[in-house]
């Protein structure tokens, strides 16, 4: 393994791991993944759900949750810390002015393309910002505006694959193509870097996401060009992880034919396990709901059949009647309960914390 740096921050681990919405990567997951030497990420979305009768005023709810998680975080650990905020949420700025004010590590930033990111960082800010991408030309068109319009280059480029869990930047017809797979789009992102290092002279690692369980698939991103990699579900049935016991034992009782790809109230397609929720929506059952803020801009919530972001807090506490959960196509080969610390070791050996320079 090489040195994954981004900006100033270096992480002991070139591991950054994925910012799970909706409660289930908060302060426990994201400062015990920083504590072992990567990038704990805190994901935002839904972050409001945590403040007690949130319903009243969810934007300003969103803006005390993500405040109060952070600082929490904090408190755990000295170790990198980062948050996911999705481009497509409707209170987008209120959540990167929040995170900048907070001196986060991090803001990693996808769910559409952020192109107007750096215009929110203020001179000699040491956060980082990182787009996800899914492919050469969302990188590009990315690069080309925050140079042309900020002279800001990407601190890193997230490259997302169709292997990964929750909502994906691919149209479904796409996700088996392997003109669209990791394989294919690292090397491609990799040559965008090294060209953006020759005219710039600006290092911008190639962190790879989706579908990474164990240490042979970490091998085989940083054979293909990557800096790093991005893990989500496999940290979810961990102790550490903020979810309730009865989500992590949904993802270990999932079958490999039990991951599915569902269609999305926001538009978009994502994967998850299929279990009865999912099954009466897919009959046309509706789930009764109010929309207490219209939290993702490309919700039609006037009609959707049910609350993505309520399914998912439902979820998360325990409530599979009334929820789901989103996975990555490895969540099945989960087992059992396990640590943050055997997460790392299966990824990256046993003594995934000896010095890799």
């Amino acid at each position: 393994m090489g040195i994954l740096k981004i900006k100033s921050h270096e992480p002991v681990l070139p591991l950054i791991q994925g910012g799970m919405a909706v409660g289930i990567s908060l302060d426990g997951l994201s400062a015990a993944v920083a504590s072992v030497g990567g990038v704990g990420t805190i994901g935002t979305a839904g972050i409001g759900m945590t403040i007690e009768g949130y319903a009243k005023n969810f934007k300003q709810a969103s803006k005390e949750g993500l405040k109060n998680v952070i600082k929490k975080a904090r408190s755990k650990t000295d170790g990198l810390l980062g948050v996911n905020i999705m481009v497509a949420l409707t209170n987008y700025q209120d959540m990167v002015v929040t995170a900048l004010k907070e001196k986060i590590d991090m803001i990693i930033s996808g769910a559409g393309l952020p192109l107007d990111l750096p215009s929110y960082l203020e001179e000699g800010s040491k956060t980082a910002i990182i787009p996800i991408v899914s492919s050469l030309k969302s990188a590009k068109v990315i690069l080309k505006r925050w140079f042309g319009k900020f002279r800001y280059i990407p601190d890193a480029f997230i490259v997302e694959g169709p292997k990964a869990g929750g909502h994906l930047g691919y149209r479904v017809e796409d996700l088996q193509s392997q003109e669209f797979s990791l394989a294919r789009t690292i090397p491609q992102v990799r040559q965008l870097t090294e060209e953006i290092k020759r005219e710039y002279g600006k290092d911008v690692p190639v962190i790879a996401a989706g579908g990474i369980f164990e240490r042979k698939d970490v091998q085989e991103m940083f054979e293909l060009g990557a800096t790093g990699v991005q893990v989500g579900t496999a940290f979810i049935a961990t102790r550490e992880c903020d979810a309730d016991i009865r989500f992590k034992q949904a993802l270990i009782e999932a079958k490999k034919e039990d991951i599915v790809i569902i269609k999305s109230p926001v538009g978009m397609p994502g994967r998850a396990i299929r279990n009865k929720f999912l099954v009466d929506v897919e009959a046309g059952n509706k789930k009764p709901f109010k929309c207490v803020y219209h939290c993702i801009k490309t919700c039609n919530f006037r009609e959707t059949p049910y609350c993505i972001a309520q399914a998912l807090m439902n979820a998360c506490r325990g409530d599979l009647e009334n929820g789901f959960v989103f996975s990555g196509t490895e969540g099945y080969r989960t087992k059992e309960i396990t640590t943050v610390k055997d997460v790392i070791e299966r990824l990256f050996g046993t003594d995934p914390l000896s010095p890799h320079r």
